[in-house]
């Protein structure tokens, strides 16, 4: 499929038997990660603009599904995992362990090839960050982030996130 395939291509643009052949011949691997601790790092990261954490998550509330940006709209509506079969999901928090299988499994050697990963080191702190920021919202703020967030928090095992609660 290279003489279809670019990098303008996007998936939608072929037929369903060659998106099956396509995708048949990759590994496809999805990273996944709690969408609160998601709307966190875009806050951190000054991608809303606004001052305080409560006053960003109602930009994103108020942006809806179909005007949100890639940084938190939910993953289960970019990736699509309950049309493509994914070898691999693979969860922040994880990504040492679970890069290295992978490396393994192609038959490459793990250790030379990964990067320092800092994701599951810092897991404590998402985790102060989430109870400090969850606590500045309101109780419909929580239960629309919730509702927006459903499919992801059905799909993937995010049982600590401060959404699912």
């Amino acid at each position: 499929y290279h003489r279809l395939h670019s990098k303008e291509t996007r998936l939608s643009k072929f037929n369903q038997t060659e998106i099956k052949a396509m995708l048949g011949s990759y590994t496809k691997v999805l990273f996944v990660r709690d969408p609160f601790h998601r709307l966190i790092a875009t806050f951190l990261q000054g991608m809303g603009i606004s001052s305080s954490f409560s006053s960003f998550i109602q930009e994103v509330l108020d942006s809806g599904m179909h005007n949100s940006s890639v940084a938190w709209k939910p993953q289960v509506s970019l990736c699509r995992p309950c049309l493509i079969q994914y070898d691999y999901v693979v969860m922040f928090g994880f990504l040492r362990q679970e890069l290295g299988h992978l490396l393994r499994r192609a038959g490459l050697p793990e250790g030379s090839l990964l990067p320092q990963f800092t994701d599951s080191q810092v897991q404590w702190t998402y985790r102060w960050l989430s109870e400090q920021m969850f606590s500045e919202l309101s109780a419909q703020q929580k239960k629309h982030l919730s509702h927006l967030y459903r499919w992801d928090l059905a799909a993937f095992p995010f049982s600590s996130s401060f959404l699912s609660d």
